[in-house]
């Protein structure tokens, strides 16, 4: 299956855009299941109908699902507490109700990344598009499952859980409690689901679309999200240019600066993204008719079956100049707002306000890092082996 992430900045129209992108793809013959996010059913606005955490019918081989985090919220509390029935009971703690629970912060994020794998492991479609928050809050969601699992590792190692029948006698060596067996079974439970999250995410069937309006602002925002983007692996597929306004305004109408800012910007992003034009209605599209009319491009799989990933690679030169080099692209980034930080055997990466901690390949743990230079798009790190560490004889 191959599953579509649509983001870009807000206000731009992108769950319009998400919506007739997934109508295009079903009318074009493929199975198509569009996930929203927001809380607020602008999705079932855009179609001309309503959604919510049941999946619906659109047209044939259309379905739409807007899960709802408040449930998934309750759902996965109550089970939490009914796994540690034991210790609640123990500390005479009154358990909480499903009903007077509210989401916290961050509920409608898990909600989102469980239903995207859950749909995604299901295999029920050809195609999952996904109307993702806007770019800053969408960057930090795809974010989450990679640092999550990373935290988990940290805190709880699995190769640092006691057997079951030595941990009261390292209790009592130690002199402190340790971490019950419950509670490294959580992570595991937690780092599997992650894991499944992430791999969706990292799928080469698995890419970005970018919507934006033509202008300034929208040069802007679309140049950060490609850097944060190009910094966790992702690829962009196309970028939308939304509401473009017809090449027949009048010179000397009001329309006339918002016209040349658009020209100048679409020729800016032609010369970088695969650029598709999506016109201005003059109102805001409504049912399926209205976001037929846009020519929305859409999305079968397999369209991208032959492009490459984006991969950051180690290029061997121990003969020409005595070093192994990592190769990073980074579209976009600048000089002064790149910072690189090793600790141990992994590498902090921040350009602008993203940052990425990613473990080193294993030849290159047994070097030091001789330095680093920005070359065009591409970040290259030089390693030089380590001789007490680097096998004898390369």
């Amino acid at each position: 299956m191959r599953t579509l992430l649509l983001t870009g900045p807000g206000g731009t129209g992108r769950t319009t855009l998400a919506a007739a992108t997934a109508l295009a793809a079903a009318r074009q013959g493929t199975r198509t299941l569009l996930l929203g996010t927001d809380r607020d059913d602008t999705l079932g606005a855009a179609l001309g109908m309503r959604t919510g955490p049941a999946p619906a019918l659109v047209e044939p081989r259309l379905t739409v699902w807007r899960p709802d985090p408040a449930q998934g919220f309750r759902d996965g509390l109550a089970a939490l507490q009914d796994r540690a029935a034991s210790a609640l009971d123990l500390l005479g703690a009154a358990r909480l109700d499903p009903e007077e629970l509210t989401p916290l912060p961050g509920a409608d994020d898990l909600a989102l990344l469980r239903a995207l794998r859950e749909a995604a492991l299901a295999e029920a479609h050809d195609l999952l598009v996904v109307d993702l928050p806007a770019a800053p809050r969408a960057l930090a969601l795809l974010a989450a499952p990679e640092e999550l699992r990373r935290c988990l590792r940290r805190l709880l190692p699995p190769e640092r859980q006691a057997a079951r029948a030595l941990r009261p006698v390292l209790g009592r060596l130690a002199g402190v409690p340790l971490p019950t067996g419950a509670l490294y079974e959580t992570a595991a439970r937690w780092e599997l689901e992650l894991a499944a999250t992430e791999a969706v995410l990292a799928d080469r069937n698995t890419v970005v679309r970018l919507v934006a309006e033509p202008g300034p602002a929208g040069a802007d925002a679309v140049r950060a999200a490609a850097l944060g983007l190009a910094l966790r692996g992702l690829r962009i597929d196309l970028l939308v240019a939304n509401r473009v306004l017809p090449e027949d305004v009048p010179a000397d109408s009001w329309l006339g600066g918002p016209l040349a800012q658009q020209r100048k910007t679409l020729a800016e992003w032609q010369g970088t993204y695969d650029v598709r034009t999506v016109p201005h209605l003059g109102r805001d599209p409504r049912g399926t008719d209205d976001l037929a009319t846009l020519g929305a491009p859409g999305a079968a799989p397999g369209d991208d079956a032959h492009a490459a990933p984006v991969e950051w690679t180690v290029t061997d030169r121990l003969a020409e100049d005595g070093v192994l080099v990592w190769s990073i692209p980074l579209p976009g980034a600048v000089r002064e707002e790149l910072d690189l930080v090793r600790r141990g055997d992994e590498l902090a990466v921040a350009a602008g306000p993203f940052r990425r901690t990613v473990p080193l390949p294993s030849a290159l743990r047994r070097c030091t890092v001789d330095g680093a230079a920005l070359r065009g798009d591409t970040l290259t790190v030089r390693f030089t082996p380590d001789p007490g560490l680097w096998p004898r004889g390369r």
